[in-house]
């Protein structure tokens, strides 16, 4: 009597040839690993302008995208085709809300660096959702604590380089955010976590974040949904231009 072991084991010698003959059809055969389906939306992509799915948050006429923190009309300067901080005026924040996005951005710190060190030198910040801070400050030849430089995440992440233009010359920042999520006992399921090239150069790779951004204190996380983006007012005449995201 055959016994199981040696039953199967023919089993698997007999259908051996035929595996092979469906793997060499598959080598020999391209279209066996070719798929079709789903076919990606076609984006438009000009030179010097926003993909053709982007959500414009600035055109370079005004700030109809933007209100105050306080509520209202956007205070800050319109110019060139730019935006400027007014000192003073507080911060202004996107009338849409968004959760998972690519950003770009550009701005530009003050070229007068006199009398203006550290923190105090070219200083905002780009908010996603309100309250995780990618920090703006002019980091050229100007020492600061590296987890508050330009690109870090302000307080948590130091930015891998240092790849900051000098002070009155326009920078980018391109980004990817991926919200955080939480379950719905408003625990943490998964933490936000940024991808950053600023100046074309990745500074921020996959970056997770331990929670809010906090000047004083340790970050940590408490539910909420999609939320603006927030630029900072921190007295300085810091511009932004050709600002624009992709919702993913």
């Amino acid at each position: 009597m055959m016994t199981k072991p040696i039953l199967m084991a023919l089993c698997v010698l007999a259908a051996a040839p035929a595996f092979a003959q469906a793997q060499g059809e598959t080598q020999r055969d391209p279209a066996k690993t070719e798929v079709w389906k789903p076919i990606p939306v076609a984006v438009a992509t000009p030179r010097d302008a926003a993909p053709s799915d982007a959500v414009v948050l600035f055109d370079g006429k005004d700030l109809s995208a933007w209100e105050s923190e306080q509520g209202g009309k956007a205070p800050w300067s319109v110019a060139d085709g730019a935006f400027t901080v007014v000192p003073g005026s507080k911060g202004i924040r996107t009338k849409q809300r968004f959760c998972d996005i690519q950003l770009h951005i550009e701005w530009r710190s003050p070229a007068e660096t006199r009398g203006f060190s550290g923190q105090n030198r070219g200083n905002s910040g780009v908010f996603l959702q309100e309250i995780y801070e990618l920090q703006v400050l002019d980091s050229y030849d100007n020492a600061t604590y590296p987890n508050g430089q330009a690109a870090s995440i302000y307080k948590q992440a130091i930015p891998l380089v240092n790849a900051s233009r000098a002070p009155g010359q326009w920078q980018t920042y391109d980004v990817i955010w991926k919200a955080p999520r939480f379950s719905e006992g408003g625990g943490l399921a998964s933490p936000a976590r940024i991808t950053v090239l600023h100046n074309g150069v990745l500074v921020q790779n996959d970056t997770v974040l331990s929670g809010k951004t906090e000047y004083i204190g340790a970050p940590s996380y408490s539910p909420h949904g999609c939320a603006p983006i927030y630029l900072q007012d921190h007295d300085a005449k810091v511009s932004f231009r050709n600002v624009w995201v992709r919702e993913l």
